[in-house]
């Protein structure tokens, strides 16, 4: 057996039909050269002789009346319910297919029956491509561990024509054995207690400075939560059905932009987003006269840590105030998240894991009592930032060209938006209910606000004839 932390198993007490907890990634290859038309459907027949199913993917659910949720391993997967084969018909077979069959497929819950993750081979894209659709339950991993667990099944070589299953390697979980348990009970007890500590006096420093900022002591140490505007299209009920959407940018671009403004990825890709939600928000009649305030999850392992499970915090950030100008919108995000930072360090992880947990069981109460179009919600989306490798990876020598993340929607959002960047491009993944309108046209607005952004910041650093000195970063 194998025990859940309070955040993994949160993830099961919030789930429902209409809101399930699983994560997922999107990968779209290339057939390598010379390859047959019938490359994808050999990989998916080589997928099924990979039997030797590795932990966690291995391991169901076990709950119990009287103890906390347990991980218990299986004695044998039948790979049949897991690995699945779809091949788009001629004519429909381009992104727009593509984005509406993973939608689809990304809805449902995991059966709780059986191990909880699913691998989706997609044949049939134009131009030689096929793509692999992969889920598993975000009880099983966060975001950072998933990408690490991906990232060990392909190969940084073309040549390399190995097949390794995400569930056919074993991971590095973590977990200790029962007799190492044993043999560090006193140990691990006094670890518990020093923890209780670091998080009762680290909830009493972020409280204080959550009071600090709701008497407009402190400006942006962290935006308090459920104050966010909740007349926008942004929040409401999260209802079942889903609708998928991408846009990209090339990392080349958004260093310039980092290193002319000196300025983090973060910042660069927050402020695209500010811009791109706000022209969304008036094209639907919503002119918001106040920061929109994102939920940001936060890595909370050390250096090294290689377990799986949840280690992550999530916390309110403010963006811009209204602003037409780009720069000065890069600026005031720089600002607000940089005093974040500071204070994230100042804080124990066990506090800012302990917060995550409370404001997400009030939030998950509206959800549950369906008072989500009524209350605050708790920030108006949410927004992740995954790193990924810088150079290419591939799957029995098929180049894997775009890796697109497809998150979970948290309770009172009907968006989510996930950041990852692989390969000199960073993706936006932007997954939502079906009833929030035109997702498709957001997502161009956030190709459009990098190039306004990246004009903005070429004007403000060529010299100018009228003697107007650069503004300063």
């Amino acid at each position: 057996m194998h025990k859940l932390s309070l955040l993994d198993v949160a993830f099961f007490i919030a789930e429902s039909e209409a809101s399930p907890k699983h994560v997922g990634g999107l990968m779209i290859c290339k057939r390598p050269p010379r390859s047959k038309p019938g490359f994808a459907a050999d990989l998916y027949r080589e997928f099924l002789t990979f039997t030797d199913v590795q932990a966690p993917f291995n391991r169901l659910i076990h709950f119990s009346l009287t103890a906390m949720p347990t991980w218990r391993d299986c004695e044998s997967v039948d790979l049949q319910q897991h690995v699945f084969y779809h091949k788009l018909p001629r004519g429909k077979n381009g992104r727009p297919e593509l984005y509406r069959l993973v939608a689809d497929l990304h809805q449902p819950m995991l059966d709780r029956s059986r191990p909880l993750w699913e691998m989706h081979v997609i044949d049939g894209l134009s131009e030689g491509r096929f793509a692999v659709y992969v889920k598993t339950h975000h009880a099983s991993a966060d975001g950072v561990t998933m990408m690490r667990w991906a990232v060990d099944s392909l190969s940084p070589r073309a040549d390399d024509l190995e097949l390794k299953p995400i569930w056919s390697i074993r991971h590095a979980l973590g977990h200790r054995s029962e007799k190492r348990l044993n043999e560090k009970m006193a140990q691990s007890l006094l670890a518990n207690l020093a923890g209780a500590g670091k998080r009762v006096l680290g909830i009493g420093r972020l409280s204080a400075m959550l009071l600090l900022e709701s008497i407009k002591l402190t400006k942006n140490a962290i935006s308090l939560p459920f104050v966010a505007d909740g007349n926008t299209p942004l929040t409401g009920q999260v209802t079942a059905g889903r609708q998928f959407a991408t846009a990209s940018v090339s990392m080349d671009r958004v260093n310039l932009i980092r290193t002319r403004t000196r300025s983090t990825l973060n910042h660069v890709a927050l402020t695209c987003l500010d811009g791109a939600l706000r022209r969304y928000l008036r094209d639907e009649g919503v002119d918001l006269q106040r920061p929109i305030t994102i939920q940001m999850p936060v890595n909370l392992r050390k250096e090294g840590d290689q377990g799986a499970g949840n280690k992550i915090g999530i916390i309110q950030v403010e963006l811009s105030p209204p602003t037409d100008d780009p720069y000065v919108r890069l600026r005031n995000i720089g600002f607000s998240l940089r005093n974040v930072r500071t204070m994230i360090d100042s804080v124990a992880p066990e506090a800012i894991e302990s917060y995550t947990l409370i404001t997400g069981v009030v939030g998950q109460l509206a959800e549950m009592l369906k008072l989500s179009n009524h209350l605050p919600p708790t920030g108006n989306t949410l927004v992740s930032n995954v790193p990924g490798p810088r150079e290419y990876l591939y799957i029995k020598g098929a180049r894997l060209e775009e890796l697109h993340p497809i998150s979970t929607l948290p309770a009172g959002n009907l968006l989510n938006i996930t950041l990852f960047s692989y390969a000199g491009q960073l993706f936006f993944g932007l997954i939502a209910t079906d009833e929030l309108p035109n997702l498709e046209r957001l997502s161009a607005y956030v190709a459009e606000a990098f190039t306004e952004l990246e004009q903005s910041v070429l004007d403000a650093h060529q010299p100018h004839t009228t003697g107007r000195v650069p503004r300063e970063t």
